[in-house]
């Protein structure tokens, strides 16, 4: 029982990993083609909209890897 907790805690990270180095590739997206004046706003807010996506998903998987303790 205790492999699969810490299989699934390791999945958990690279997880988490892998929305961060996403969030950043937006940021770095986004912040290049702003600097562009022929580039599509809409297309701009596309991607920040899926940037705060990425973001809560972040948040969310963070807080569950935080332990639960008793008070």
């Amino acid at each position: 029982m205790t492999d699969k907790v810490e299989t699934e805690c390791f999945k958990e990270l690279d997880r988490l990993r892998e929305l961060r180095v996403s969030h950043r590739d937006l940021d770095y997206l986004i912040d290049h083609l702003q600097g562009d004046p022929m580039v599509d706003q809409l297309r701009i807010r596309r991607l920040k909209k899926r940037k705060l996506l990425l973001k809560d998903m972040i948040t969310t998987l963070e807080s569950e890897l935080i332990p639960d303790l008793d008070a």
